[in-house]
């Protein structure tokens, strides 16, 4: 028998959720019936998107094409959704490199929209949650905030902030009905990494299509999927998950405890 989540008829948002895992998430709380408010700066791609989940899922979707590093836009959306039950911060990708390599404009540009973008996007919907005495906030971070790499320093302090920030608010949000939880995922196939790894590929053994092999080093010898990033969120913004709160569950298969380096 299927665990029934009982989203159905709730409404959400996701951010980031033209591709990869924020696409996933969309899609899996679609698949639960709930209405899914899309929101990226690829719109064209959300589009897309927005009419398979109607299609195929008969739930309401709504597209916004916003830049989430405007502080201005968060506060949009809060105004427009003043009955929004789950939100699901995910937009943003810090860039690799070493103190050295990463100067402060390419810095600032990715904390502007991860880090500050997260924060007010959670400030202006725990407005929103308070006043209805309920809401869950499931933050979609990365396990560089835990294994932390001298070559990924900008994604270290960035990630380990939020996970701080993650757990800070969910210390106090109980007093207001609200749950906020946070995902910590590895290294997840979207897209974007198949891509990379497909260029790698072709660089190291002259075949793309080889790129599977690049993974084995990795726990169970392959990535995590966006799928299993997107049934975590949907769990944990479910009522199945009501004492959680305040928690950052890992997925990625136990690299962060492994105690090598890959």
């Amino acid at each position: 028998m299927a665990l029934e989540l009982g989203l159905k008829g709730r409404k959400t948002l996701v951010t980031g959720a033209s591709k990869g895992i924020g696409k996933a998430i969309a899609e899996r709380l679609a698949a639960e019936g709930c209405d899914v408010t899309l929101v990226a700066r690829s719109g064209a791609e959300m589009e897309r998107a927005a009419d398979d989940l109607r299609r195929r899922h008969g739930v309401a979707v709504r597209v916004y094409a916003m830049d989430l590093a405007d502080g201005d836009n968060p506060k949009q959306l809060a105004r427009e959704h003043a009955d929004l039950d789950i939100l699901v911060n995910n937009a943003g990708a810090i860039p690799r490199g070493t103190l050295l390599e990463v100067d402060e404009e390419r810095w600032r540009v990715a904390f502007d929209l991860k880090v500050f973008g997260y924060i007010n996007m959670c400030r202006e919907f725990y407005r929103v949650f308070k006043a209805r005495g309920r809401g869950v906030i499931v933050n979609i971070l990365g396990n560089g905030g835990e294994r932390v790499d001298y070559g990924y320093i900008c994604g270290a302090a960035g990630n380990a902030g939020l996970m701080a920030f993650t757990r800070a608010l969910g210390g106090g949000a109980h007093k207001d009905g609200i749950r906020v939880v946070g995902i910590n995922p590895g290294a997840i196939a979207t897209e974007r990494l198949v891509k990379l790894m497909r260029h790698e590929a072709e660089t190291r053994h002259g075949d793309a299509e080889r790129w599977r092999e690049l993974f084995a080093p990795l726990p169970y010898g392959r990535a995590g999927t966006p799928q299993e990033i997107a049934d975590m969120a949907a769990f944990l913004a479910s009522d199945k998950s009501a004492y959680t709160n305040g928690t950052i569950v890992t997925i990625d298969g136990g690299l962060c405890h492994t105690g090598s380096l890959l």
